[in-house]
């Protein structure tokens, strides 16, 4: 009777220790794909926080132009540019707080979501001020102004539709427990 106690536990404890070994195992091997893949989707993202910045000094440097150029909207259009060099400026913070997360705690409870949501809160800012803007083109007298307002209105949507795939690659990252932390913040 106590050799079969004894083997049953000598099995049961193979099995268990064959189990965290596995585990183990394939904890290590998606850890090493989640840090190559989160490695190319840094690199991705920090150029998508370089080309963010540069776009939208390009998009506010054409903003005071025409201000300068136009009377009666100037002053609404340089404050929507200012406004938006600010927003910029959150945005690209909040884009490089997410990359820079510690890719074990990313790997364990999930991206960055405080900074993720402050990225949306900034897209739904500048959105608004997209809108202000095409409200304003219809007051806009010269032909050439009206043109370079729309070509900048239409690279600003397009660095919007960036920053939310850049969203959604953040949020499609693998993690173990990330579902648990998004009950919480939601």
């Amino acid at each position: 009777m106590q050799k079969i106690k004894n083997n049953s536990l000598f099995i049961v404890s193979l099995v268990l220790a064959v189990a965290v070994i596995f585990s183990l195992a394939s904890l290590a091997a998606a850890k090493n794909a989640t840090s190559a893949a989160n490695s190319i989707n840094n690199q991705a993202g920090q150029v998508n926080a370089a080309e963010h910045r540069s776009t939208v000094a390009n998009f506010v440097q054409s903003l005071l132009q025409i201000a300068d150029r136009e009377g009666g909207i100037g002053q609404q259009v340089r404050v929507i540019a200012q406004q938006q060099n600010q927003s910029a400026t959150a945005t690209i913070q909040a884009m490089e707080k997410v990359q820079e997360r510690n890719k074990v705690k990313t790997f364990l409870v999930g991206t960055d979501y405080k900074n993720l949501g402050a990225l949306r809160s900034e897209m739904v800012q500048t959105r608004n001020r997209l809108e202000q803007l095409n409200r304003l083109m219809e007051n806009v007298q010269n032909e050439g102004d009206k043109t370079e307002l729309q070509n900048q209105i239409q690279t600003l949507e397009q660095e919007q539709t960036r920053i939310e795939s850049f969203i959604k690659v953040q949020e499609g990252k693998f993690s173990l427990f990330g579902w648990f932390v998004k009950l919480f913040n939601r």
